[in-house]
């Protein structure tokens, strides 16, 4: 038997997730109250069969490199050696992706860890009693569950990536869902979890890439004393062409 203690896990379970929802929801009146209690009750279901349903249909072929990616991104290591070698090898364009990839990371995980994570404890998933098998096993973080900072980190980088190199952003999209199902499959996190960590580092990402674009303009437009349009990096390489 898994000894929960070992984990520090918080004294909200999943399951009273619905109850407080639903009480915010109470002054919108009774009928709203309870259609929106009983489809997170179904939601929280569906979450817990999915869990369920990888925890015990056997993948020994995947089971090995999807415990390595998921630990490789611990800390964001994994695209940090991406920013890296975009920095390194991807000239003025690639070191421009690499900032903003760097700062999405930074400015999504604070987000997550210091704001969502404290409002919405949910418990880590019993991965031992659901029978997610030991060789998926990585390290059970001491922190909440909900959502996952390895899938909100991941796409926040990918999507601010993809701001400048459309194509990489979307090949990193798909490392980014492979690493936030790693965390489902090694039984760290509910899909819940990955899903909305995604959502928020997906948003997080184009907001912090959308906003690091506009701050050369109003860095120059405060000292000329006037206001510059806006325009693209890709437009930039446009200038000048042909009609």
């Amino acid at each position: 038997m898994a000894r929960r203690g070992s984990t520090r896990e918080p004294a909200v379970d999943p399951e009273m997730m619905v109850p407080i929802l639903a009480d915010t929801l109470g002054p919108l009146g009774g009928p709203v109250r309870r259609r929106a209690a009983r489809g997170l009750q179904e939601l929280g279901a569906v979450d817990r069969a999915v869990y369920s349903a990888v925890a015990t249909t056997p993948t020994p072929s995947l089971d090995e490199p999807l415990r390595r990616l998921s630990n490789a991104a611990n800390n964001s290591r994994l695209w940090l050696a991406i920013a890296a070698g975009l920095a390194v090898a991807g000239g003025g364009r690639g070191r421009r992706a690499a900032v903003r990839g760097t700062v999405a990371i930074g400015a999504t995980s604070a987000l997550v860890n210091l704001a969502v994570k404290s409002v919405w404890a949910r418990r880590r998933p019993d991965r031992a009693g659901t029978g997610v098998p030991r060789q998926r096993h990585v390290r059970m973080p001491a922190s909440t569950s909900f959502p996952s900072g390895h899938a909100a980190s991941g796409f926040a980088f990918a999507a601010a990536i993809g701001q400048d190199q459309p194509w990489l952003g979307l090949a990193l999209r798909f490392l980014a869902a492979a690493v936030a199902y790693s965390r489902v499959h090694t039984g760290v996190h509910y899909p819940g979890d990955a899903v909305a960590g995604a959502l928020i580092g997906e948003g997080t990402g184009q907001a912090v890439a959308g906003l690091m674009d506009r701050l050369p303009s109003a860095r120059r437009s405060s000292k000329t004393g006037h206001s510059e349009q806006y325009v693209p990096p890709d437009a930039e390489n446009a200038e000048g062409a042909p009609g």
